[in-house]
């Protein structure tokens, strides 16, 4: 492979085919690791703001320790990284639809290397996560039922632009009633999104959730030179 541009791994999904790559970004003098469904892009290594965002935030909502936290979707990695800064986190469980992106941590593939596969605190699972929301036995098949005090999701680009039609459900008032049953008394919904903060969705998590609001993360897209806002979700489930 070209020192420019290689492909590290390229396999058949159930929603497509999915592939790792690394670029040289010429004109910034950096590798870029990017995860492409086909020609879509799904993540890149030079825009993790947002995901490490979706991490901070969320955690920043709960107070406590030994807190049990669930990432739905993998990707490279970055938010699950930025949950197990946190030393108030006891334990995080990560699902992913896509075997090969777990694969691509455990080797070592991403640009974090196995940094969140080795960590003890984490426990990576291969599977649906919108089917484990809509369930009552949930995300832990070896913990039927498991409750988290935190949810984080990133998966779908929004709740408007989606990767498959099997998540559509997911983000009305009975799929984001089913995903509240997961949580703890007091526990926080995080959502990633790559569009500005939409009122409306923040409205239909109020009608679901104690308290809900949306956090705008700007940060430079060094590629275009101006800076590019996407928004994390957050909504909280009622006290015990």
């Amino acid at each position: 492979m070209s020192l420019y541009f290689e492909e590290l791994d390229y396999r058949p999904t159930p929603i497509g085919p999915i592939s790792l790559r690394r670029r040289r970004e010429l004109r910034l003098g950096v590798d870029v690791f990017e995860i492409m469904l086909g020609d879509e892009h799904l993540m890149s290594s030079l825009f993790t703001a947002s995901e490490i965002a979706l991490a901070d935030l969320g955690l920043a909502a709960l107070s406590g320790g030994k807190l049990d936290i669930l990432v739905g979707g993998l990707g490279l990695g970055y938010t699950a990284k930025a949950v197990l800064e946190h030393d108030s986190v006891g334990s995080m469980l990560v699902v992913d639809m896509l075997e090969a992106v777990i694969d691509w941590h455990r080797a070592g593939l991403v640009p974090l290397g196995t940094e969140v596969a080795d960590d003890a605190r984490c426990k990576l699972v291969q599977g649906d996560f919108f089917a484990g929301a809509d369930s009552k036995a949930g995300f832990d098949p070896d913990v039927p039922g498991r409750r988290f005090d935190a949810i984080l999701v990133d998966i779908d680009h929004s709740p408007e632009a989606l990767l498959d039609d099997r998540s559509a459900g997911f983000y009305g008032p009975e799929g984001l009633g089913a995903l509240a049953s997961h949580l703890k008394p007091g526990g926080i919904f995080g959502l990633w999104s790559d569009d500005d903060p939409d009122p409306a969705f923040t409205e239909r998590l109020s009608g679901v959730f104690a308290e809900a609001w949306a956090e705008p993360v700007t940060f430079h897209n060094p590629l275009q030179d101006r800076p590019f806002t996407q928004t994390v979700y957050l909504a909280r489930t009622a006290a015990a």
